[in-house]
């Protein structure tokens, strides 16, 4: 039994590489770049590409893919969110509006929209409408309206979430982000505060992690769009 098991994962000797994660959880390994050594990321990117035909990465460097480009066609990198990729063409589908409560937050929207694109869904920016100013926010109620779950990224007191919790009928997926003053402390005041949102429908992923909100995020906008029914 064990030997079958062990079929499922290819072993590289340093990394074990799940290409049966797709069928048992709905979409593949994606790679998380940082603290990797080269050699180890090159053949991790060649495992996944060649069972898949398509692979997502993030956080990686300029330097990952300067060594990754030569090895790799067609590979994509936004140095912005730290996503590198090659990916097929997909049909997006349904709609994940994603906000940012400053400008200073894009970085890691931009790691949650673009995993939600690499994954087939279409995604809404709604940047900087943050609670400083509230009637930006307030002045996107179509678009949210629209959308079929929404992620509030915030830094400082992260209270985008709580607003946007009480203008949709949606879940929420609220992001901390490290933006903001000494007493944030690197996003654990935004990270508190959204725990405690008084907003009903409101979720949270760690601090930063743009990418959980984006996985999470594909998961409810397809679940929106074809229910239970699909495999």
């Amino acid at each position: 039994m064990e030997n079958q098991r062990n079929e499922k994962y290819e072993d590289l000797g340093f990394a074990k590489i799940d290409h049966d994660r797709k069928q048992r959880s709905g979409e593949a390994e994606v790679v998380f770049c940082q603290g990797k050594a080269d050699e180890f990321l090159v053949k991790i990117y060649k495992s996944i590409l060649e069972k898949n035909g398509e692979v997502l990465g993030t956080r990686a460097s300029k330097h990952q893919y300067e060594l990754l480009k030569d090895e790799i066609d067609y590979l994509e990198y936004d140095e912005l969110s730290g996503i590198l990729k090659v990916e097929k063409k997909k049909e997006l589908i349904g709609n994940i509006a994603i906000c940012t409560g400053g400008t200073a937050d894009i970085k890691v929207a931009e790691e949650a929209a673009q995993t939600a694109e690499f994954f087939g869904n279409k995604v809404d920016r709604i940047y900087d409408v943050g609670v400083a100013g509230i009637h930006r926010i307030l002045s996107q109620q179509g678009r949210l309206d629209r959308a079929n779950v929404v992620v509030a990224i915030a830094g400082m007191e992260g209270a985008l979430a709580t607003v946007v919790a009480g203008l949709v009928k949606v879940p929420v997926i609220a992001v901390p982000t490290s933006v903001g003053y000494g007493a944030s402390f690197e996003g654990l005041a935004a990270l508190l505060s959204m725990i405690n949102s008084c907003g009903n429908g409101v979720s949270v992923v760690n601090i930063d992690n743009g990418y959980g909100a984006g996985y999470i995020s594909n998961q409810i906008n397809k679940l929106a769009v074809f229910g239970n029914s699909e495999k």
